[in-house]
């Protein structure tokens, strides 16, 4: 499904992402791990075209995301609060996802309250626009919005920091049961490893843009990444 090849991204001279190869089969939850500067965010902005390769590419079902915006219909994400649109509520922003994605009201509508354990009644009839709602309640409203229209591919940039326990309890379901047929691909960046080791059956390690680990997830995964990022701090201490 997501196939990158020769990729690399500098800014003045100075690499902050290499990926020679790398492929990501469809219906895989793929999780990235990484320290800050890691290449993570560069590694999603390029595979939403937000920023253009120095060199290589990256194919999202067999089209060019740099040449081509036909992999939009399939593709959805959330990477931060610069997706919301600030001045609009909860409601009129699903409302203006969902018409960009051939949503109908009742599609938009089932789908909201089908999350209503998810907004622990904070989204949905609060009048309120998403610039005053809190971090956490901002990405929820981020993460439901990445759902609407059935997107083949989503994208989720640190999906579980500023929530809630049972939020992020929640939210791993989500995600599991969006993967558990194998027709969806869910991309996640994450710093939380035992988050994403329970979501993600393939992990990749990223250290100073380049691939350093690229694990199947199994019940060692953990304690191996904990050695990982531990050994790499000691390099520093």
């Amino acid at each position: 499904m997501i196939i990158t090849t020769d990729l690399s991204k500098s800014y003045k001279g100075n690499t902050v992402l290499n990926i020679p190869e790398l492929e990501i089969p469809k219906g895989q939850s793929f999780g990235l791990v990484g320290n800050n500067g890691a290449g993570k965010t560069t590694y999603f902005s390029l595979l939403l075209d937000l920023i253009r390769p120095t060199s290589g590419q990256i194919e999202n079902n067999g089209i060019l995301v740099h040449e081509s915006e036909d992999w939009k219909p399939f593709t959805s994400a959330f990477i931060d609060e610069s997706f919301l649109i600030g001045y609009l509520t909860p409601e009129e922003y699903f409302n203006f996802i969902g018409e960009l994605r051939g949503q109908n009201q009742a599609d938009i509508d089932a789908l909201t309250a089908s999350f209503e354990d998810f907004f622990h009644g904070e989204i949905l009839g609060q009048k309120k626009y998403l610039r005053d709602l809190s971090k956490g309640n901002q990405k929820k409203v981020g993460i439901v919005a990445a759902l609407i229209g059935n997107p083949e591919v989503i994208i989720l940039d640190e999906p579980f920091a500023n929530l809630d326990p049972t939020t992020q309890i929640r939210l791993k379901q989500i995600i599991n049961e969006l993967t558990k047929n194998r027709e969806v691909t869910v991309l996640i960046s994450s710093h939380d490893l035992m988050h994403v080791t329970d979501v993600c059956e393939r992990i990749v390690v990223l250290d100073k843009g380049d691939i350093v680990k690229d694990i199947v997830t199994s019940e060692a995964t953990l304690k191996e990444l904990e050695a990982h990022f531990s050994s790499t701090a000691k390099e520093f201490s």
